[in-house]
């Protein structure tokens, strides 16, 4: 039962690490997105939207070349929609400089309302019997992973290879592509900030616009690539769920609060990609631990739910007593740049 839900833990902590590294690299530009929950939603439903009409089109899913082009046009949606959200979110509050907060709220609601409308045109448009959408075809093109672990676990089902092998393979290597590609943007994004000039600029930009703008930085423009690569990052979370964790089921508002909880990570990882790598798996597994604890009464169950926001309000107290400069967030976080008040 341990390695079922490490692997379950895992799974549920993908959305969470994309959205959380896309909201730092967001951060790292000064502005506060609270808009991720809705830019996830949206590059969910983007992906459902082309993957439901390809599959419509009666392609012919035996053809390996045709699963691949499933995958890319999905994927592409899925970014465009998420893209277009992060750059509503920098034409509002940063050519227009309105309230970054109030912004990011907005641009929630407006997701996740955008997301069931277009959600429900779906259903609609298929018929359905309930009020779902299942790509079937394209979540499984999806969600393939290395068939050499399905083998083991039959070797061992039949007595032929060690039940812990079988066991530690799928732990390892039994997720699909995307789980994967979370954990190498993550760790791309710590390099690219922490090592190299690009990165020492975003940061610059982050904590003092006026001063890299005297430097000859283009400010406007760091947070504008910032904000937009965020949040298709953010965007690959909603469609890993999708396609991935539910089988390629939408149903509204069937996302749950985990675009909270990747923000939520966000400080959690100290403002830190590679820290939120094991924030995230931590984190799923704080989510769903409350299904293996036999016997525990529904109140118990939504005090499990809270712990993971509950570790994030003692980690925002041990950093304010600490005080230490890299364990901050940026210090011009929240706040619109003013070029004429340089």
């Amino acid at each position: 039962m341990i390695f079922q839900f490490i692997r379950r833990a895992v799974m549920q902590g993908v959305p969470l690490l994309y959205g959380s590294t896309g909201e730092i690299i967001t951060e790292k530009s000064g502005h506060l997105n609270l808009g991720i929950p809705g830019i996830m939603y949206m590059g969910a439903i983007g992906g459902v939207i082309g993957g439901f009409f390809f599959e419509q089109s009666g392609a012919n899913f035996d053809l390996w070349y045709i699963r691949v082009l499933a995958v890319l046009i999905a994927l592409f949606c899925s970014l465009l929609a998420s893209c277009l959200m992060g750059l509503l979110y920098c034409f509002l509050t940063v050519s227009l400089r309105a309230n970054q907060n109030v912004t990011g709220l907005a641009l929630t609601t407006f997701g996740v309302g955008a997301g069931n409308f277009f959600g429900g045109s779906l259903i609609k448009i298929s018929h359905a019997d309930v009020p779902t959408v299942t790509l079937t075809k394209t979540s499984s093109c999806f969600s393939a992973h290395l068939k050499f672990v399905d083998k083991l676990a039959a070797s061992a089902d039949a007595g032929k290879c060690p039940k812990i092998l079988a066991d530690i393979c799928s732990v390892l290597f039994s997720y699909s592509f995307l789980a994967y590609f979370s954990i190498v943007i993550a760790l791309v994004a710590a390099h690219v900030l922490m090592k190299t000039r690009t990165g020492l600029t975003l940061r610059a930009v982050g904590e003092n616009p006026a001063t890299a703008d005297a430097a000859g930085i283009n400010v406007n423009r760091y947070k504008y690539i910032a904000t937009c690569l965020g949040s298709m990052i953010a965007g690959l979370g909603g469609l890993y769920y999708i396609m991935d964790y539910a089988s390629g089921v939408w149903s509204s508002d069937g996302f749950g609060d985990r675009g909270w909880l990747s923000v939520a990570l966000v400080i959690f990882s100290l403002w830190r990609p590679n820290l939120a790598i094991i924030g995230s798996f931590l984190f799923g597994g704080l989510y769903i631990v409350h299904n293996y604890i036999p016997d525990l009464s529904m109140q118990a169950q939504e005090l499990f739910k809270m712990s993971p926001y509950v570790m994030t309000l003692l980690v925002l107290i041990f950093v304010s007593i600490k005080e230490k400069k890299e364990a901050l967030p940026p210090a011009h976080l929240g706040q619109n740049y003013f070029r004429e008040e340089r």
